[in-house]
């Protein structure tokens, strides 16, 4: 009522499956483009390491966002696509699952942001120029408030 930050009580909502798949692009140029796509990047592996960053980061993401609750979570998945057109990107989508008490809504979204900003730390030797973007909830079920698709 005094507009205090607080956790949200949890405690009385019903366990259930819950899904969120979120996602998110890095615009990069011809360079970094091909040094992801070759696997030359000097730092090694830039799309495997991402990947390992943002499902750590979605297994952490209470520790980041103040008032999130910590979860158990079932499974995380984090894939990449290489788009050229309209311009070169690397796209990111994470999946992340829990049967709990409450959405993992901000977990798909910090897998996403964690992976990319790995992107752009692995590639930024190349070139700094790179944009990070399009960062959102594309879908999300389980739970009282149901299914939510973009």
């Amino acid at each position: 009522a005094a507009g205090n930050a607080h956790m949200v009580d949890v405690s009385e909502k019903k366990e259930t499956e819950r899904i969120a798949r979120a996602s998110g692009r890095i615009l990069v140029s011809p360079a970094v483009y091909e040094a992801i796509a070759g696997g030359t990047a000097k730092k090694g592996d830039v799309l495997g390491v991402a990947r390992i960053a943002g499902i750590m980061a979605a297994k952490r993401t209470s520790d980041m966002i103040p008032l999130c609750h910590p979860l158990p979570l079932a499974k995380c998945t984090l894939n990449f696509a290489l788009e050229e057109v309209p311009r070169r990107a690397v796209r990111a989508e994470a999946a992340v699952k829990v049967t709990g008490e409450t959405g993992v809504e901000m977990e798909a979204l910090h897998a996403v942001s964690t992976a990319l900003l790995t992107i752009y730390d692995m590639c930024k030797a190349i070139d700094k120029r790179m944009e990070i973007g399009d960062i959102r909830l594309e879908r999300k079920s389980g739970g009282k408030s149901g299914t939510f698709v973009r």
